[in-house]
């Protein structure tokens, strides 16, 4: 099925780069205009806006991970769980947080502050080839691990981690495992339980498709009373606090609900791309995007350039990188690119091309001309 009507025209602009950006379908859009509508006139604000909608995009997530709205906390993007999880967790100074060196600096920016306090020892996992293996991780997870911090498909090179066995490791020596989905939550078929995972956390504004601001944190849910008592969202209270009663909160994942969940402006529009995306199917987005990079890996002009992701399909992701024979030719490559209008990102070396279901093979087909030129 034909799905590039459900998103404005890119007109003179071949866009590759749902990795960085995902653009709003017509349908999110509209939303948020309808909310502006509300804000200009808000003696219209419904009062399902307040509760309901957040409830509804909770469900919806539910939906396509496979888990349970319970367990899910609406956030303004992966940031904002790794913070749930680095505040929620009793720390003991000689527990040990594995994060992998090169990954999203999220990780980095979540454990590093903490170590530096001395609340928790943060362990850097290098690998030795060139890209990183499930093994590395499993190679350095002992006694002392209390949480394994890492991308599920790393940001930058589109390496996909064996989670199931990472979990298994964890799990083994009393360790928990926090994945980053932002990468392929709404790229890949994702089933929670099936990974092992103890914690998600995800932006929204990527292969999701929502405004940038949104995103979600996912917890097994017999973990959430586990975790420290902390300042909680308001609408988590399960009492009236003019009341002065004892303090009652929600025994789900509410209770980490971005402040002001019912942001109408993204939470409305980030509800709708869901929506879109469980209509559309997460699997034809995973076959289609698989497709047009197997085209771009299958026709890339090795005189002129070189795969920077694993060569095995199985081993990444729904996007994948190429560089130039230098990092020199790979910039200038870069800038061709952008004056030919043609978007892709400039990570670390590497272009990452990340098509969806809006791409046909005509714009590999360009990209490819450029690349070759």
């Amino acid at each position: 099925m034909d799905w590039r009507s459900e998103w404005f025209e890119f007109k003179d602009a071949t866009y590759l780069n749902t990795a960085w950006q995902g653009p709003m379908p017509r349908s999110s859009v509209q939303a948020v205009l309808a909310a502006l509508e509300w804000k200009k006139y808000p003696h219209k604000i419904p009062d399902s806006a307040y509760s309901e909608l957040p409830d509804r995009t909770r469900a919806l997530l539910a939906r396509l991970i496979h888990g349970e709205p319970a367990e899910i906390a609406l956030t303004t993007g992966a940031s904002g769980g790794l913070a749930i999880v680095a505040e929620g967790l009793e720390w003991k100074p000689e527990d040990e947080v594995l994060t992998l060196r090169g990954d999203f600096i999220a990780h980095l920016a979540t454990w590093g502050p903490l170590a530096e306090a001395g609340r928790l020892r943060l362990k850097i996992v290098s690998s030795p080839g060139k890209f990183v293996t499930t093994e590395d991780f499993l190679s350095q997870i002992g006694a002392r691990t209390r949480l394994v911090s890492v991308s599920f498909v790393q940001p930058y090179d589109a390496v996909l981690l064996e989670a199931a066995r990472l979990a298994e490791a964890c799990h083994s020596v009393g360790a928990l495992l926090l994945l980053d989905v932002s990468q392929c939550a709404g790229a890949m078929p994702l089933d929670v339980r099936a990974l092992g995972a103890d914690f998600l956390v995800c932006s929204g504004y990527k292969w999701l498709l929502g405004p940038y601001g949104t995103g979600f944190f996912w917890i097994r849910g017999d973990l959430i009373p586990q975790m420290r008592p902390g300042p909680v969202n308001w609408k988590a209270l399960q009492t009236q606090a003019h009341l002065m009663e004892r303090i009652r909160v929600a025994p789900s994942a509410l209770r980490w609900d971005a402040p002001e969940t019912a942001s109408f402006f993204n939470v409305s529009a980030f509800a709708c791309s869901i929506e879109f995306l469980l209509r559309a199917g997460v699997e034809a987005v995973w076959r289609h995007n698989r497709r047009l990079v197997a085209q771009m890996i299958e026709q890339l002009p090795l005189d002129h350039c070189i795969l920077a992701s694993p060569a095995d399909p199985d081993g990444r992701g729904s996007f994948s990188c190429i560089a130039a024979r230098s990092s020199e030719k790979t910039a200038a490559l870069y800038q061709r690119l952008r004056a030919a209008r043609i978007n892709v990102s400039f990570r670390n070396g590497a272009l990452r091309v990340a098509p969806h279901l809006y791409n046909t093979e005509r714009d590999v087909d360009r990209l490819l001309t450029c690349v070759g030129e």
